[in-house]
């Protein structure tokens, strides 16, 4: 039986992409095959540019969930009651596919969940995502070479991540997401220049920041 580790659960608008605005519960998954999530090993990390707290199980709302059916309920309890509209999960990290498989899926949908995931496009993702987001790093290999948003923050550094690499690839939708670092400005002005450019992609903007929501 598979224990699921759980950063935090928590109910928000989710900031990003083609989702942005839209009332989400974010079930943030612990760790990441990226990065560790200390400091001391970011620089050497092949995503060194995260901006999110992943390790550990003791945001709000996390733990170590023994069951698939546990980890939806607390899901479920993220949830408004009495609230009209299909309940839409977020499954984010860290990396939610070194944890999240068909049985933890199930489970939301059976609590009438619809299930996002946000990725790191490395590993296979199990049946029955509704909503696929894959958002490449670095130089780590993209094994999910379709779904329905590719999400790239941009400029990176590394040739495998330029955007002419996946606008070929089967997405519905194609992102720039300007990357959050003292060069934030500049990297929003070069993110505008290359939609503009090239009109398949479009910005992101990671709106929960400017709105000063988790």
């Amino acid at each position: 039986v598979m224990t699921y580790s759980v950063r935090e659960i928590y109910y928000t608008l989710q900031g990003e992409g083609a989702q942005t605005g839209r009332p989400a519960v974010f079930l943030r998954f612990a760790g990441c095959n990226l990065w560790s999530g200390r400091e001391v090993d970011r620089e050497a990390a092949v995503c060194n540019f995260c901006d999110t707290e992943f390790v550990g199980v003791d945001g709000p709302g996390g733990g170590k969930f023994q069951s698939a059916a546990a980890l939806a309920d607390a899901v479920r309890a993220a949830w408004p009651a009495d609230s009209e509209g299909p309940p839409y999960v977020v499954c984010t990290g860290g990396e939610p596919l070194l944890q999240l498989d068909e049985a933890a899926i199930d489970a939301l949908h059976a609590q009438g969940f619809e299930v996002g995931v946000e990725t790191n496009g490395t590993i296979a993702a199990p049946g029955g995502v509704d909503w696929l987001c894959v958002s490449p790093k670095g130089r780590a290999p993209v094994t999910l070479t379709g779904g329905d948003e590719l999400k790239l923050v941009y400029p990176q550094a590394e040739a495998e991540a330029q955007p002419e690499r996946f606008v070929d690839l089967a997405f519905r939708y194609f992102f720039l997401q300007p990357l959050d670092n003292a060069h934030k400005e500049q990297n929003t002005l070069a993110a505008i220049r290359y939609c503009l450019d090239h009109p398949r992609w479009r910005l992101s903007l990671q709106s929960h920041k400017l709105m000063g929501i988790p």
